[in-house]
């Protein structure tokens, strides 16, 4: 009997022994490692520029020419229709809710059923579809729609594209997949508006009954780049094996994400409060600019400074990514948060001033481009970091609708406040939150 016992103890130890002298790849699919959601990160592609990240870049970069042409001509359209900047902020507030929304459901759908691709490819479709529907806008009851109609599309798109990108990588490389695809996701907001800004010159040389007519022009014009995305995505973009879960429980998975996860969106959303809709920011450089170059001109300049502050998000997307590989992905976003706080402290500044000359909204529109691109390439690998695979879609969601709540509650309140007070205490309480918010994720930095 002792030598029996003896022996499968030998047996025990050759099988550990075997065990140990066998490559980590082999098996580490099913065992989750300690900073990757899900899976060893050996065991994941070790080329992070791949078909996937590469389609998913192009087909980010075809969205945003689309649906940032609209963005940056939307406050001169409305200038046209006599739409007030209340009315503005409180549109972009509405499509912002609606994509938060959205993001959740999204993310939820696509855990229980494994269908993330498709809705991907209807989140796509519906961004042109959102643009007619502005084309055709004579008041705000249609262009709410339509904004509503292409956010909608966003919100359903954008969490389960990331979760796709995040599997298509190891988590070594994570940070430059996504600064990769955050500055193609530019390239599209730099050329789209420049297009945008120059069809528009060109359309004014022709005769229109209807002074909206140039502005109609160029948004039936961007639905092209918006039926191009929803084919590359299609042609190019491989979704990795995802499998349908229909035990998921949406409340259930909601409770049993990481109590460090639910702090870190806390910070995000305090963050967000303040983190305005910077077509605000482009009314404002407008507004500010008026009395030295007519309403026109400072129209076309403020829709030039904010794609400089695009092109200043291109530039730096990718080397963040690398900072954020090497240093750590929340203290690269601690930064990002930080200068958010001074844009929105210095718009305040300029208002407070009178500020008429391009060369300090021009440092503003710089300072955005930083945050912006440290805050779009960083809040999803930070989550990646803190969650585990089988809930990343939903983490995913939970961080758009977060963020979505926080900026409708932003957009809103800073318009109301500037038409109600002033733009100085709008932009002013914008900054305070933003503050607070990066105190919070400060906190949340080191805790388990």
């Amino acid at each position: 009997m002792r030598i029996a016992v003896y022996w499968s103890r030998v047996e025990a130890l050759l099988e550990w022994k075997k065990n140990q002298e066998m490559p980590e790849v082999d098996g580490s699919e099913n065992m989750p490692s300690s900073n990757a959601p899900g899976r060893d990160a050996d065991a994941q592609p070790t080329n992070w520029l791949n078909r996937t990240v590469a389609g998913a870049g192009l087909t980010s970069a075809l969205g945003d020419f689309c649906y940032e042409t609209t963005t940056v001509i939307l406050p001169g359209f409305l200038a046209v229709l006599g739409i007030p900047a209340a009315v503005l902020g409180i549109v972009e507030g509405v499509a912002d809710a609606v994509a938060s929304f959205t993001k959740m459901v999204s993310g939820y759908v696509a855990d229980k059923l494994g269908h993330r691709k498709l809705l991907v490819l209807v989140g796509y479709g519906l961004t042109p579809l959102g643009q007619v529907l502005i084309a055709l806008a004579a008041g705000w009851p249609l262009l709410l729609l339509g904004r509503v109609v292409s956010w909608f599309g966003k919100g359903l798109r954008g969490p389960l594209r990331d979760a796709i990108v995040i599997q298509a990588v190891s988590a070594q490389t994570r940070g430059r997949a996504f600064g990769f695809h955050r500055a193609m996701d530019t390239v599209g907001a730099v050329v789209g508006p420049l297009l945008g800004v120059a069809l528009l010159g060109w359309a004014q040389t022709w005769h229109w009954d209807d002074a909206a007519g140039p502005f109609r022009l160029v948004l039936w014009l961007s639905v092209i780049p918006g039926v191009l995305a929803v084919l590359a995505f299609l042609t190019l973009v491989q979704d990795p094996q995802h499998s349908p879960n229909p035990a998921l429980k949406f409340f259930s998975a909601l409770r049993e994400l990481p109590v460090r996860f639910k702090r870190y969106l806390g910070a995000v959303g305090l963050f967000g409060i303040g983190d305005f809709s910077h077509s605000l920011l482009i009314l404002a450089a407008t507004q500010l600019l008026t009395s030295s170059m007519g309403v026109v001109h400072a129209a076309q300049v403020a829709g030039l400074l904010y794609v400089g502050r695009n092109i200043v998000q291109v530039a730096v997307s990718y080397p963040v990514g690398v900072l954020a590989d090497r240093f750590g992905s929340q203290v690269v976003l601690i930064v990002g948060y930080v200068l958010g706080s001074i844009t929105a402290a210095l718009v305040a500044l300029a208002f407070w001033l009178g500020v008429d000359s391009v060369a300090p909204l021009a440092a503003i529109f710089f300072i955005a481009g930083l945050y912006v691109a440290v805050q779009e390439a960083l809040e999803s690998t930070v989550t990646a970091e803190m969650v585990i695979e089988d809930t990343l879609n939903i983490s995913y969601g939970a961080l758009g609708t977060v963020n979505g709540m926080a900026k409708f509650v932003s957009s809103s309140a800073v318009g109301l406040l500037w038409t109600a007070v002033s733009p100085v205490v709008g932009f002013g309480a914008a900054a305070l939150l933003m503050v607070a918010g990066t105190w919070a994720l400060a906190r949340v930095r080191g805790r388990s």
